[in-house]
């Protein structure tokens, strides 16, 4: 299948057809690249309790990422990065990770299922469903994968810039982050297309 038919409130019936889930992790963010996942479950092994990323705990986040990653015929995790980012835009930036995410599983899907109104260019059937990370187990599935790896990054740039609390906040844009922001400056890992940081290092030149 080569053609995009993309709707935002239909899901069809699938059955029989190879299906991803796609969604992303870290559209808002100051700092860091911007997530994207694709799963495609396993119907002989299902994993229980998926729902919107967002209002899972932490804890039970990771437990259904290794989950997911144990039973799903194929998933694939990716990104862009902040220079990507900035010189792209952050949409643009966005259908990049999700491409990358698609095109890096290891069976090719017929039809891929992204969660919101818009979804990238893709060798498949696309179909866009709003509030999809809530309705779609797969994109569901997807929701997770991205945002505890995107968690995981943060971590990582905690390590290598303390000073700035990603650990805590992820890189949003929290009263602690604007905070050290104005404290420290922004880092590498700063967006500067984005205001808070594109305002500040206007007031320092």
């Amino acid at each position: 299948m080569d053609q995009h038919s993309l709707f935002s409130d239909i899901t069809p019936d699938f059955t029989g057809i190879t299906m991803a889930g796609v969604d992303e992790a870290g559209r808002g963010p100051l700092a860091g690249a911007v997530y994207a996942a694709a799963v495609i479950l396993d119907p002989s092994r299902p994993v229980l309790g998926l729902a919107d990323s967002k209002v899972l705990t932490a804890g039970r986040r990771e437990e259904l990422a290794f989950e997911i990653r144990e039973r799903a015929l194929s998933w694939c995790v990716a990104s862009a990065t902040v220079e990507e980012i900035d010189t792209l835009n952050i949409l643009r930036a966005t259908m990049l990770a999700m491409q990358r995410a698609v095109e890096g599983l290891a069976h090719f899907p017929q039809v891929a299922m992204v969660d919101g109104n818009q979804a990238p260019s893709l060798r498949c059937t696309v179909q866009t469903v709003i509030k999809g990370d809530a309705l779609v187990p797969a994109i569901s599935a997807a929701s997770i994968l991205a945002k505890t790896a995107r968690d995981a990054d943060l971590v990582r740039l905690h390590e290598q810039f303390p000073q700035y609390g990603f650990d805590q906040h992820k890189g949003y844009g929290t009263a602690l982050h604007l905070t050290r922001l104005r404290e420290h400056g922004p880092c590498l890992e700063h967006r500067r297309s984005f205001a808070p940081v594109r305002q500040l290092l206007a007031a320092a030149v």
